[in-house]
């Protein structure tokens, strides 16, 4: 009999399929084909990374083949490899950086948290025309920022095929974090698929990638734990909604390979350590739509950065990276003289592994992927919180689009004053308001009811895991608020999509049809945003920064991607110091191409 989702393979084959793509090839990538070089950051057995530096950096865009799973596909490469060489400047550094495009199609480069000039941000249609084929284009900025960045592509798929690398800029003033060693830790998503067939199917499917449904023997199991009433309930409740609460990752397992640093977990990437070091790790989630929960078994990690800025130091177990997130960790690993980095993905269908060790070629054990966490009516902001989120019933699904309130995304906030607001949560008691362009939308399948920060919570799957798990409340930056004004205004924005039509947008309207979000120059704004969708998105606003805030509205930490799972109400402030126009988008891949971005034009104040 064969199998109905790949008809070569007989009943079975798909778990060995899958398996070879959790896991990948021992060799994989460069070594499979002796073709695509590893970079020196990446090589297995690194002591220390090695990076391009210097005033005038030269960077070619081209396509490899590569071979993660046992079937050469190709790569889009920087100078050769995979992922793209390390850059390394030093804090008021002023670099050339020359691309030269190889490839037969337009490319780019954004500098992801890199504070610089509008015209060197790297967004094809905004910033520039993009890198045309056989062109070089020079991007030159003055570093005003020390930490852990990266760069990517921002033209096509081209980051989910290759196009993305580490950037780390070291403080001019000594570190306040001693450290006798570092390591970089990229991880991403490899597909031998092409990402626009992956589109493609998400358009036409959204659950296409979806292989972990309920059963009949999960809704037997759930009456038995909860009784037929409440099993009725909830089934009645996502039914209506035509969502599955399975869904955490549109894309996962099924088609991703994980890589650390762009080795498979068969590969064993490993960084070395000397027992009693001090231990740096600089963890950059470079995936295109995958979020990993990362630990470390048998070590503490001190969590000592954030997206590259510099916090009060905190002491866990395990810490969420959303896509595009990068953090930076401690360890001083002794006693055993290996251990392993374990990066699984949300959904729990596979892992990114890499390991630290006193030499090359130990291993230590890799612990079982956790179980697949459901969603709740609570996660998705229907009633029933409590706590850190709760996982109570709802009583109404929130469907009724007609019933809710009057708009007020994007309306200028700034006579109700601060205390209305507190912080950018909606102070007064009632369900949430919602803009007229969600009403009737067909591209809004759902909206939020009671939505809340949910600042201190883990998040899905992380919830009592006997694990002390790093949340946004944990993060202090070691400053004040860089600005010190309260806001101006408050501009409110509701992430939104429809999961069938696979449509994603912010206000229920799509890039597309958008306008522009205007800021003037040298104002200080609250962006508050609502997720009325039951994914979670990492919101990334280019060329600004992104100051979060408590639910009382005081500062928290500086950051330039926000995590906002389902049901959530968070709010951050913005300096709008940089003149031009800036891209605003979910960095999930595919949701931004889908219609999750808007346009940000900072302007002179009009006379």
């Amino acid at each position: 009999m064969k199998h109905p989702v790949f008809p070569s393979l007989p009943d079975g084959g798909l778990d060995l399929r899958r398996r070879r793509f959790v896991q990948g090839l021992a060799l994989g990538g460069a070594a499979g084909l002796g073709l695509m070089r590893v970079p020196a950051f990446a090589r297995t057995g690194a002591s220390a990374p090695t990076a391009l530096t210097g005033s005038v950096i030269d960077l070619s865009i081209g396509e490899l083949p590569v071979d993660f799973t046992g079937r050469a596909r190709r790569a889009v490469t920087v100078n050769g490899s995979l992922p793209a060489p390390l850059l390394r400047f030093t804090e008021g550094d002023s670099v050339t950086i020359r691309v030269r495009n190889t490839l037969d199609e337009d490319t780019s480069i954004h500098w992801h948290g890199i504070i610089l000039p509008a015209n060197m941000d790297g967004v094809p249609g905004f910033s520039f025309h993009g890198i045309r084929p056989r062109e070089t284009f020079t991007y030159r900025y003055t570093l005003r920022q020390s930490g852990t960045y990266w760069y990517h592509s921002h033209s096509g798929f081209q980051e989910q095929k290759g196009l993305y690398g580490p950037l780390i800029v070291d403080p001019r003033e000594p570190d306040p974090v001693r450290s006798d060693r570092e390591h970089v830790i990229l991880l991403s998503d490899w597909t031998d698929e092409d990402p626009y067939r992956i589109f493609a199917k998400l358009r036409k499917n959204a659950e296409y990638y979806n292989r972990n449904k309920r059963t009949v023997g999960d809704a037997i199991a759930d009456i038995r734990r909860q009784g037929w009433g409440a099993t009725l309930d909830d089934r009645r409740l996502w039914g209506a909604m035509r969502m599955s609460p399975t869904d955490l990752a549109d894309v996962g397992a099924l088609t991703y390979t994980y890589l650390a640093n762009g080795v498979t977990p068969a590969g064993n990437w490993t960084g070395l350590f000397r027992p009693g070091e001090r231990v740096r790790l600089r963890f950059i989630n470079g995936s295109a739509m995958t979020f990993f929960d990362v630990r470390i078994p048998g070590l503490k990690m001190t969590v000592v950065a954030a997206d590259g800025q510099n916090v009060h130091p905190v002491t866990v177990d395990e810490f969420r990276i959303g896509v595009a997130e990068t953090y930076d960790v401690m360890v001083e690993p002794s006693g055993q003289d290996a251990y392993t980095i374990f990066a699984q993905s949300m959904d729990r269908g596979g892992y990114a592994r890499a390991t630290l060790a006193v030499r090359d070629g130990l291993a230590a054990p890799v612990p079982a992927p956790d179980p697949r966490p459901l969603l709740t009516m609570a996660d998705m902001g229907h009633g029933g919180h409590g706590g850190h989120g709760g996982h109570g019933t709802a009583t109404a699904p929130g469907m009724d689009h007609a019933s809710h309130g009057t708009a007020h995304a994007g309306m200028d906030h700034a006579a109700m004053g601060h205390g209305a607001m507190r912080g950018g949560q909606a102070a007064a008691a009632g369900m949430q308001a919602h803009p007229d362009s969600e009403r009737g939308n067909p591209g809004v399948d759902m909206q939020t009811m009671t939505p809340s920060p949910r600042l201190d919570d883990p998040g899905i799957g992380l919830r009592g895991n006997g694990r002390r798990v790093l949340t946004y409340a944990d993060l202090r930056s070691r400053f004040a608020d860089p600005d010190g004004r309260d806001p101006g205004r408050t501009l409110e924005l509701h992430l939104t999509g429809h999961m069938e039509r696979y449509i994603w947008s912010f206000d229920g309207i799509r890039f597309g049809d958008a306008e522009p979000l205007r800021l003037t120059y040298g104002e200080r704004l609250r962006i508050v945003l609502v997720n009325d969708t039951m994914m979670e998105h990492p919101i990334h606003l280019h060329g600004l920064w992104s100051d979060l805030e408590d639910a009382d509205g005081a500062f928290m930490v500086r950051k330039h991607t926000v995590n906002m799972p389902p049901g959530t109400r968070r709010s951050y402030r913005v300096t709008a110091d940089a003149l031009g126009r800036w891209a605003y988008h979910c960095h999930l891949l595919y949701h931004m191409d889908a219609g999750m971005f808007r346009e940000v034009r900072v302007e002179e104040a009009r006379p």
